[in-house]
């Protein structure tokens, strides 16, 4: 079993609750978990024996670029569209951070992170 992690993927995007949010936007970092057998992919260094992480971003940024008022439904998204692509992941986890969020006070981030 193995482990593929794609960590603090940066995307600008459309994503929360108020109006301002969905028209000015502002930063997000994702990180991707995905367990998974590897050993074949170990013993033949073929890339098609794995999970490809280039189409992972790619499914990634492609669910970024659809607004949401929800941090929870960004990440779902997300891990149903990597999950679809790739039928022999066992674990996925999908942890969507919004960078310096409007709650009044100073914050680095608030994040969700969900596992299926």
């Amino acid at each position: 079993m193995g482990r593929i992690i794609l960590e603090d993927m940066e995307f600008y995007a459309y994503h929360g609750c108020f109006a301002e949010e969905q028209i000015i936007g502002g930063k997000f970092l994702v990180t991707v978990r995905i367990d998974a057998d590897t050993s074949e992919a170990e013993r033949s260094d073929n890339l098609t024996k794995t999970i490809n992480y280039q189409e992972v971003y790619a499914l990634t940024k492609k669910e970024m670029e659809i607004k949401s008022k929800l941090l929870e439904h960004v990440a779902a998204r997300i891990a149903d569209a990597v999950k679809n692509r790739f039928s022999d992941i066992k674990k996925i986890s999908v942890k969507v951070t919004k960078i310096n969020p409007p709650v009044g006070g100073k914050m680095s981030g608030v994040s969700i992170r969900i596992k299926k």
